[in-house]
């Protein structure tokens, strides 16, 4: 049976620290050539992305580190030492192919403040155009937030938005999404998952860290919720990166479940970070959601949180259901005194600042 893939012009492949790792701790140099021959293969043709973990696994050794240290300074450390080294290794590997690679190192603050976003976007956008291999990683030596939660497999996914790809391949330790623990008799392998409400985060654990098949769960809704097509799959089999592209039925197919948004909607939606909540009334929602209006004060009934203008916030029903989000032009002080009025002749969010969320 062959999967009905859409066309596939731009992938992002994200491989985690567990399907590098050999059975000594070590990123193993064989699994490493792996990864670059199939990233390399799907690269011919289109512009792909390699999100990498294992800068903190690789810089164990080099400081005398036997085992993943739990203190932050000592894992930033780590990563700082592996990271250069793991880059290092990609591009001699990519080379020997004649391609180049880039290194881009992305924090959540790359994702959450509008400009950095631009910035990120329109760098990565070049090296593709340039045909290079960016390799992108968490800024671990300055950030905490993968080193914290797990996997890379959330800024993967907000890498495939951010680039508006076609598809989003996870690799991973294990073949792809089961109904259960894949470690527990009975445990049958998923095909195709097109509610991901479906399943239970907590059976979906992989034995993978601290992020496991969970966190590929949640990357995949928001990458498929934004357009983008995933796969979860097997890191150690064979040609498996030309083998989904080729639409076999490899891993655990997750069909978009929302069509593709332009750019700044989509950051909106899925990247951006919230500073407060604007609640409104029943007409102000009706104006919003149904005529696609600017959202006026004249509607706005309550403000929570602190935020400045040009901040995003969440826009809320008299009910309290969150329906919308926006980037506003007041901010969490000012507006209090301006809701239910005029307000002047700008609006508290214009409907281009505005994105619906369902």
């Amino acid at each position: 049976m062959t999967r009905r893939l859409p066309p596939v012009r731009r992938l992002v492949v994200k491989v985690g620290s567990a399907a590098l790792i050999g059975p000594d701790g070590e990123v193993s140099a064989r699994r490493l050539a792996k990864v670059v021959r199939d990233v390399s293969d799907a690269a011919r043709g289109r512009g792909c992305v390699l999100v990498s973990s294992g800068a903190i696994a690789t810089g164990l050794t080099p400081l005398g580190l036997a085992r993943r240290p739990r203190d932050m300074p000592t894992l930033q450390a780590a990563a700082a030492v592996g990271q250069g080294r793991l880059v290092a290794g990609y591009a001699r590997l990519f080379a020997r192919r004649g391609l180049v690679v880039a290194q881009v190192l992305l924090t959540q603050d790359d994702f959450v403040r509008r400009r950095h976003y631009v910035n990120a976007r329109n760098t990565l956008e070049r090296l593709l155009k340039a045909g290079a291999i960016p390799v992108v990683n968490e800024n671990d030596t300055i950030g905490t937030e993968e080193i914290r939660f797990g996997d890379n497999d959330r800024l993967a996914a907000l890498t495939a938005v951010m680039l508006g790809a076609d598809l989003l391949v996870l690799l991973s330790d294990v073949d792809g999404i089961y109904t259960k623990d894949p470690g527990r008799k009975g445990a049958a392998l998923l095909e195709e998952v097109a509610d991901l409400s479906a399943i239970e985060a907590g059976a979906t654990r992989s034995g993978l860290g601290s992020g496991g098949m969970a966190s590929k769960v949640e990357a995949a809704r928001i990458a498929t919720a934004a357009g983008v097509g995933v796969v979860v799959a097997g890191a150690a089999r064979r040609d498996v990166v030309a083998r989904v592209l080729a639409g076999e039925p490899e891993g655990t197919w997750l069909p978009p479940s929302g069509g593709k948004r332009p750019s700044r909607k989509a950051w909106l939606a899925f990247v951006s970070g919230l500073r407060g909540r604007i609640v409104v009334d029943a007409g102000a929602e009706r104006a919003v959601r149904e005529a696609g209006r600017s959202l006026l004060a004249a509607g706005v009934t309550g403000v929570e949180g602190d935020f400045e203008a040009g901040d995003t916030v969440e826009v809320a029903g008299p009910g309290g259901t969150v329906f919308a989000r926006g980037v506003t032009n007041h901010n969490s002080r000012e507006l209090p005194a301006l809701a239910g009025t005029r307000g002047g002749e700008s609006p508290v969010i214009h409907r281009d600042e505005l994105v619906l969320l369902d």
